[in-house]
């Protein structure tokens, strides 16, 4: 196995958390709460598990609307008709945990940059410095119609208005210098006018005054997470994310995108070890690697037609239901979906050769993420060839299942990953940046240009 010097850092690791489990058939699983998706016992419990394993973060997705849209047979054979509000259920569970980051989705297609900033800067507060915000674009036109809108906006417009959104956010995070609380009860002076800077933000998309109420938290402001593969993706990315979760299946495109997306960083004007990509993995553990792909298969016979077909297409952008399930996947060139995400389906299918069939079982279980089966051992062995071969700077891991998955994985791949010196053995910080080993982010007053 060839692979490239890395410097010491070690691997970087985010648990996607989820209620029963992220195969998609997991809520079937004898071994999982079916109602886990509501009950905040589930997540604190994965919280509290992956922080005595020393996960940097953990990670929450959200949609305003179900990925089945208004197929209500799609409802009934799979979990998405239940989700908690992300960052309600994090504002639970930083109350018992200490030093893991708390990163939550909100899209900027369908919220506003002060109500974002706000809540966003509340969490990082209440955590004492550990809050993310993965900023999405929507994706589903079935969003659109609980904002009173028929339609879903086009890509590309999605992205305008997402690259403003964050510059806005960003600039109210900056209202307060670091220093401009007083707090001087005997003088009677509670802040400092003069380190309160106004906004005054009007462009295509937004007019925002500010200043917000909420002032820097211990890490400056919450780290921002992204996950866009398309073009527009990549440059939002790289102008504005410190963190990028990736769809990847092989060495060779993940490496390609890794260094493309580190190049776009130093594009613009920043170092590339201040954004860290960690594409998804899905790993099942056994005590070999027969018991592990037996784990697997358990979970791949769970799987209903109905709803391999209808996440397929949910992915692709088309309904598949149209077309013979035992037929190729057909071509389509332009949709309105994910266009990262669909590109990869669409090459696995052609490299692989797959039926609709077999292609919802080759993708679906694991939503379109890679799948490492076997031993601890094997499980490190996959995530070290790519973390020291210039793929990653580490992984968001999704067990298949909650809670048996994730401790499989904490309980025997992360002492093979310590003892190998990839992965901490304690926490380096008290916040999300400091464990992550990005800077204290400087204040940009082009950003908030002057106090009104």
């Amino acid at each position: 196995m060839t692979t490239t010097q890395r410097p010491a850092e070690k691997m970087r690791l985010g648990l996607f958390i989820e209620g029963g489990g992220h195969h998609i058939a997991a809520w079937r699983h004898p071994g999982v709460d079916p109602a886990g998706r509501l009950n905040i016992d589930s997540f604190i419990d994965a919280a509290r598990t992956a922080e005595r394993a020393c996960f940097d973060m953990i990670f929450t997705a959200d949609t305003n609307a179900t990925f089945g849209s208004d197929d209500l047979d799609y409802w009934m054979r799979s979990s998405a008709a239940s989700r908690l509000e992300p960052l309600t259920m994090l504002s639970a569970v930083s109350a018992v945990t200490q030093r893991i980051g708390l990163v939550a989705t909100m899209s900027t297609t369908y919220s506003e940059p002060f109500t974002t900033a706000r809540v966003f800067a509340s969490l990082d507060q209440i955590s004492r410095g550990r809050a993310g915000w993965n900023l999405v674009t929507s994706l589903k036109d079935a969003e659109a119609r609980n904002f009173g809108k028929d339609a879903h906006a086009g890509h590309g417009e999605r992205y305008a208005r997402a690259r403003e959104f964050a510059q806005v956010v960003m600039g109210l995070w900056e209202s307060w210098d670091d220093d401009a609380m007083v707090y001087d009860q005997v003088a009677g002076i509670y802040m400092d006018p003069g380190k309160m800077h106004v906004l005054n933000h009007r462009g295509a998309h937004f007019s925002v005054r500010g200043p917000l109420m909420i002032q820097r938290s211990r890490q400056g402001r919450p780290v921002i997470v992204q996950a866009g593969g398309s073009e527009e993706g990549r440059e939002l990315a790289a102008e504005t994310a410190e963190v990028v979760f990736s769809v990847q299946q092989d060495l060779e495109p993940a490496r390609a995108f890794y260094a493309d997306l580190k190049a776009r960083v130093v594009r613009h004007g920043r170092r590339p070890e201040d954004v860290k990509v960690l594409p998804g993995v899905m790993p099942v553990v056994g005590r070999t690697r027969a018991e592990a792909a037996a784990k697997y298969e358990e979970l791949q016979e769970l799987i209903q037609p109905e709803v391999g077909v209808k996440q397929l297409s949910n992915y692709y952008g088309v309904d598949l239901s149209q077309f013979p399930l035992d037929g190729p996947l057909p071509e389509i060139r332009d949709t309105n979906a994910e266009q990262g995400r669909r590109a990869l389906i669409a090459d696995l299918a052609r490299r692989e050769n797959h039926t609709i069939r077999s292609l919802y079982k080759r993708i679906i279980g694991q939503r379109a993420h890679r799948v490492v089966i076997g031993s601890a051992a094997e499980v490190a062995d996959a995530l070290e060839e790519w973390f020291t071969g210039g793929a990653c700077d580490g992984f968001n891991v999704l067990p298949a299942t909650f809670p048996a998955g994730l401790r499989d994985f904490c309980d025997d791949v992360i002492p093979e990953l310590q003892r190998r010196g990839l992965f901490r053995t304690a926490y380096e910080g008290t916040t999300l940046r400091e464990n992550l080993g990005l800077p204290f982010p400087a204040i940009h007053r082009e950003r908030a240009p002057g106090r009104e």
